[in-house]
């Protein structure tokens, strides 16, 4: 009897450890998926994405309504690629909230986008992914927002 709360013990640290684990590794895609787009690197990129991701964005009309806006991760890809190389730019993530269930994750995560060293716009990423057998966590479903006020 003596040993069941040592037992215990075990199994919680443990079972936090696998979760703190797999957070690790969602956090890995997601940083994995920027350092392509900062460099440009289509290939590494890729290797994010499952290949039927969805790309997203919530944009304004003339109005000031929100619109989503769906890009092919082919039109993203070749976007990114096209940046002239005069041209720098940076998506810094202020944060990750993490959530797993099994073989799905969401994460949220508030950004802040410089271009040629000045800040350009901020918003928040918000990401799906599922884990592959083989290729682990991949990029399912990704929605962005963008604003140029009421950054934090």
């Amino acid at each position: 009897m003596k040993k069941l709360p040592s037992l215990l013990f075990c199994l919680l640290t443990f079972g936090g450890y696998a979760q703190e684990n797999e957070e690790m590794a969602v956090k890995n895609t997601i940083e994995a998926f920027f350092k392509g787009f900062h460099r440009q690197d289509s290939v590494q990129i890729k290797k994010t994405l499952a290949g039927n991701v969805v790309m997203q964005t919530i944009a304004k009309d003339e109005m000031g309504n929100p619109v989503v806006k769906t890009q092919a991760s082919s039109d993203f890809l070749k976007s990114i690629v096209a940046i002239p190389e005069t041209t720098k730019f940076e998506e810094v993530i202020n944060s990750y909230s993490i959530q797993i269930d099994g073989p799905m994750a969401h994460a949220w995560t508030p950004y802040t986008f410089n271009l040629d060293g000045s800040f350009h716009h901020c918003g928040v990423n918000s990401f799906q992914l599922v884990k592959d057998a083989d290729k682990g966590w991949q990029i399912v479903y990704v929605i962005d927002t963008r604003r140029k006020g009421g950054c934090k």
